[in-house]
């Protein structure tokens, strides 16, 4: 079976990306690249990424006007990536157009609330201050505009499942017990993660900054 785990390798370094994806690839199920790794290396580096033959998460969480948004996501089509963010509060028209612009075989996930985020963040920019109340509210609007998931914290994961049974849900700030959080303020484990519905987990740092990254993803994917 293959593992939920998506490593995130959030370096702009290609030679580290490639030597850390190498490392792991036995126990991972894929590899998620973002901006930064983008643009420091853009369709090239990811290409060369894709040569390790492991399917690529692509977060380049686009939120723009819808028809910005669907030629981005048409650019970038000859790089067929498994999976690809936007934002869900880029709106109904937005995530429609995402949709119809992505290769048929790419899944397109909305962005409900980074998991940087907590209620204090959502207060000061005129949201309502409950995570739970705004991640549902963006999963039932990802869901009718016909994309294919969300991005949401584990905190969130089970709410959001009840209001979207087969969705695909894929939850980063996964931390394994006792782990460092970093910049992340909404974590949970990846085993509690999985119970709450997640369909993958992006794992970064408990990985990457390992003394022996392999043993990490490993051990990670033993809990499962």
């Amino acid at each position: 079976m293959t593992s939920p785990i998506y490593v995130a390798l959030d370096t702009p370094e290609l030679e580290r990306a490639k030597a850390l994806a190498k490392r792991v690839h036995r126990h991972v199920g894929g590899i998620k690249l973002g901006l930064e790794f983008f643009m420091a290396n853009g369709r090239h580096g990811v290409r060369e990424m894709a040569e390790i033959g492991l399917p690529i998460f692509l977060d380049l969480k686009f939120h723009d006007i819808p028809n910005t948004v669907a030629k981005a996501i048409q650019a970038l089509g000859p790089l067929n990536p498994a999976i690809l963010t936007v934002h869900a509060a880029g709106g109904r028209a937005m995530l429609e157009d995402a949709k119809a612009a992505a290769p048929s075989g790419t899944k397109v996930v909305a962005v409900t609330m980074l998991t940087s985020l907590d209620s204090d963040d959502l207060r000061s920019i005129g949201l309502s201050p409950d995570p739970h109340e705004q991640v549902v509210r963006l999963t039932e609007l990802a869901k009718s505009a016909g994309v294919d998931g969300i991005v949401c914290s584990g905190e969130e994961v089970r709410a959001a499942r009840a209001a979207w049974r087969d969705g695909f849900f894929v939850v980063p700030g996964v931390r394994p017990a006792q782990g460092k959080v970093g910049d992340q303020k909404r974590v949970v484990t990846p085993r509690a993660a999985l119970d709450g519905g997640a369909s993958i987990l992006v794992i970064g740092r408990p990985i990457t900054q390992a003394e022996d990254p392999d043993e990490a993803a490993r051990a990670i994917g033993g809990t499962l």
